[in-house]
C-alpha cells in the first residue's frame, strides 16, 4: 500500500516523499482513511509507530479544501500533555504542511505569552497546545473556539495520569457540538474509555498492537548492580562500547543533575532535561543532543513522551519508574520506524519489585547480564514477576496539573492518616521506683 492510495492530494505526497517516506505504517493505514471519512476515531498504538503522522496528514488534507481561517479562530486543534510532545506534533504539521497554504501555531507553558497571543491574532489552521496555556490564552480572548472543526486528544493516557482531566472537561465545553473527534492513545484503560463516552461518538476503533507491548526493535537487557556502583557502571558501558548517542532516564530532577555533573567531569559531554529547566535551556539541550554536540541526554519522565529523535541507539534507565507503564513509554524512545535499539536498565535489589511490575506488564523476563567487576552484594531475582511473600505494595498514583509530569525531587507521598492510639491513664506515682527494673 502506499500513500498515494489512501487519498491524499498532490502537496501531501510531495512532503511525505521529501522525508523520504514510502509505506504507511500499519497506524497510518488504519487511521488517515477514517479520519478523512469524518468519522470520529479511537486509536491505540505504541509510541514510535507513527501515530502521529496519522492524524495530522489527514487533517491537513480536509483543512486544505475548507474555508480559510478567521481572525482569533481555530479550525482544528490539537491537545497535548507535555511542551515537548506539543513541539514535536507542530513540527510534523509544518512538514507535511509545508505546500500547503496553511498556518499553524504551537503554545505551551513555560515561555511569555504575548508572543502567541500575537501569533493567533490572525488566526490559525492548526493550533497545538497544552491545556493549561491554552486556558490561559481563551480567558485572555487570545483565541476562540467557535470555527473548530477537528478536535484531536493526543496521548489521551498521559493526559490522565497528570492530572489534566479537569482542564480538559473545560476545554470540551467551549468547542462547539458538530465537530470531529480523534482520541490517540498508548492504551485504553477504562478511565480512558470513560472519557470517551462524553467526547467520542460512534467512533472508528484502530488498534494495531498489543496493550503495552514493546516493540521487538528494542533488545532489552537487565544490568544486576549496587546502586552505590550505578554511576560507574553507566560510564564504563558509555566509554567501552563508544556509545555517542544515549538517553538516560532518572527518577528526580536531582538526581538528573548529579548524574550530569558526574558524567561531565569524567569527560563524557552531558546536559539535563526536566521540569526544572527553562524551555529554552531545554530546547538548547535537546537540540545538542540530536546535532551530537551532547553525547548523554539525562532526562525525567517528562521527555518519556515528546521527544522524537531519528535513529536513537540505545535508552538506559538509570532508575526505574515507579509506575510501570513509564518503562514502555521510556524505552519507546528508541526502535521507532521499524529501527533497531537497545534497552538498558540499571536494576539494584532495591528495585526488584518494579522490575517485577515491569516484567508482569509486559508479558517477559528481561535477560539479566552481569558486568564483571560489578556484581552486587545483594543479587537480583532470575525471575521478578512472581511477587514475594504476600506483602501488597500499594500502586504508585500519579496526580500532576502541570506540564512537567515529574514528582517533587525524591518526595514521598503523604503516609496514610493512623487513627491515634488511645492512652491507657497513668497511675499516681508511675515510674518514681521503676528505674533499674
Amino acid at each position: 500500500m502506499s500513500f498515494a492510495s489512501l487519498g491524499l492530494s498532490a502537496p501531501l505526497l510531495k512532503a511525505v516523499a521529501e522525508q523520504q517516506y514510502t509505506t504507511p505504517s500499519p497506524i497510518q493505514q488504519q487511521a488517515i482513511p477514517a479520519v478523512l471519512s469524518g468519522r470520529d476515531v479511537m486509536a491505540a498504538a505504541q509510541t514510535g509507530t507513527g501515530k502521529t503522522a496519522g492524524f495530522t496528514l489527514p487533517i491537513l488534507e480536509q483543512l486544505s479544501r475548507g474555508t480559510p481561517v478567521k481572525g482569533n479562530r481555530v479550525r482544528a486543534l490539537i491537545l497535548t500533555p507535555t511542551r515537548e510532545l506539543a513541539a514535536q506534533v507542530a513540527e510534523s504539521v509544518a512538514v507535511y504542511g509545508k505546500h500547503l497554504r496553511l498556518k499553524s501555531a504551537v503554545v505551551f507553558g513555560g515561555v511569555k505569552i504575548n508572543p502567541q497571543m500575537m501569533k493567533l491574532r490572525g488566526g490559525v489552521d492548526v493550533l497545538v497546545a497544552t491545556p493549561g496555556r491554552l486556558l490561559d490564552l481563551y480567558q485572555q480572548n487570545a483565541v476562540r473556539f467557535d470555527n473548530i472543526e477537528t478536535f484531536v486528544l493526543d496521548e489521551a493516557d498521559r493526559m490522565l495520569d497528570m492530572g489534566f482531566i479537569h482542564d480538559i472537561r473545560k476545554i470540551i465545553q467551549l468547542l462547539p457540538a458538530k465537530r470531529q473527534n480523534l482520541m490517540f492513545s498508548a492504551t485504553f484503560s477504562d478511565p480512558i474509555r470513560k472519557l470517551a463516552k462524553g467526547l467520542i461518538h460512534d467512533p472508528v476503533e484502530v488498534s494495531v498492537t498489543p496493550s503495552n507491548s514493546t516493540a521487538k526493535t528494542v533488545a532489552q537487557y537487565v544490568y544486576p548492580v549496587d546502586k552505590k556502583q550505578k554511576p560507574n557502571l553507566l560510564l564504563k558501558l558509555i566509554e567501552e562500547q563508544q556509545w555517542q548517542q544515549v538517553l538516560v532516564f532518572t527518577k528526580t530532577k536531582h538526581g538528573a543533575n548529579r548524574l550530569t555533573r558526574f558524567l561531565d567531569e569524567a569527560g563524557v559531554t552531558a546536559a539535563a532535561i526536566h521540569g526544572n529547566k527553562s524551555q529554552g535551556a531545554r530546547t538548547k539541550a535537546l537540540a545538542g543532543f540530536k546535532t551530537g554536540e551532547v553525547r548523554a541526554l539525562v532526562a525525567t519522565d517528562i521527555a518519556a513522551r515528546g521527544l522524537d529523535i531519528d535513529q536513537l541507539p540505545q535508552v538506559v534507565n538509570f532508575e526505574l519508574p515507579n509506575v510501570a507503564e513509564d518503562y514502555v513509554h521510556r524505552i519507546g524512545r528508541t526502535g521507532r520506524a521499524g529501527a533497531s535499539g537497545q534497552a538498558i536498565s540499571l536494576v539494584c535489589a532495591d528495585e526488584s519489585d518494579l522490575l517485577g511490575g515491569i516484567e508482569r506488564l509486559t508479558r517477559q523476563t528481561i535477560e539479566r547480564r552481569l558486568i564483571e567487576g560489578f556484581e552486587p552484594v545483594h543479587p537480583l531475582p532470575e525471575n521478578a514477576q512472581k511477587p514475594r511473600g504476600h506483602s501488597k505494595r500499594k500502586p504508585h498514583h500519579k496526580s500532576h496539573k502541570t506540564d512537567h509530569p515529574e514528582h517533587k525531587d525524591g518526595q514521598r507521598a503523604p503516609a496514610a492518616h493512623k487513627p491515634a492510639r488511645r492512652r491507657r491513664p497513668r497511675p499516681k506515682n508511675a515510674g518514681q521506683n521503676n528505674r533499674g527494673q
